[in-house]
């Protein structure tokens, strides 16, 4: 982790907002998560999580407004440096093991003792056995074990999730829940957008979305959880 900047929230944004064509994706939105905060972000299919997220991970450029991470405009060299990104559907090189993208990564990020840590997210992921084989040919709940631990063997900031749990077995929402819980206990941002009440009920704040509007920002004791998770 970086060194934090006072005053400086994780994630910002000031009106930021998304539309497609006549559809508006996000209305305009004024949102800070403080430094360490755990974050649950909620809704249906198409509330505006998912658009939200890729904004913020500097993949998607908005209609209007801005959102910064911690303090730097998204998709900037700061930003990108502070936050690691989990997708709902993640990407690899063709040409590359699954050993070989973990190093790529966290020799990019400047991880020097990169490959104990690469070995225990294999392990505790149970990837150790497919390590040499390439992510692309793997099923669905292996890719994303695969994502979990390119996201988790480099240093980060700010944490960005987008339906981790979809397609995991029993293991992997297990230990994806402890990875998320132990980047938490060493300060890191999580906002994580998820319909698994698992996390839900970890997070000190609970935010949901429906149709690109916030209509819940507080802590998940004082919500109705199911209605607000669970899609329409």
């Amino acid at each position: 982790m970086t060194a934090s900047r006072p005053g400086v929230a994780a994630l910002s944004t000031h009106r930021l907002s998304k539309d497609y064509g006549d559809r508006p994706a996000l209305e305009p939105l004024d949102l800070e998560v403080p430094e360490g905060q755990h974050v649950a972000l909620v809704g249906h299919n198409g509330s505006g999580k998912t658009t939200l997220l890729r904004m913020a991970a500097g993949l998607l450029d908005p209609s209007d407004g801005e959102v910064r991470i911690m303090g730097h405009p998204s998709g900037s060299l700061g930003a990108r440096r502070s936050l690691s990104w989990l997708s709902d559907s993640p990407t690899f090189y063709d040409d590359l093991s699954l050993w070989e993208h973990l190093e790529y990564v966290a020799r990019l990020h400047g991880v020097q003792d990169w490959n104990d840590k690469a070995e225990e997210l294999l392990t505790r992921l149970q990837l150790s056995g497919r390590r040499d084989d390439v992510p692309t040919t793997f099923s669905r709940g292996l890719r994303q074990k695969a994502a979990i631990a390119l996201g988790m063997v480099r240093p980060f900031d700010v944490l960005l999730v987008d339906e981790p749990f979809v397609g995991l077995d029993s293991n992997g929402k297990a230990t994806l829940l402890e990875l998320l819980d132990e980047a938490a206990a060493v300060g890191a941002t999580l906002l994580v957008a998820t319909h698994e009440l698992a996390f839900v009920t970890r997070v000190t704040r609970l935010l949901a979305l429906r149709d690109g509007a916030i209509v819940y920002d507080g802590p998940p004791a004082d919500a109705d959880v199911h209605s607000l998770v669970l899609p329409a």
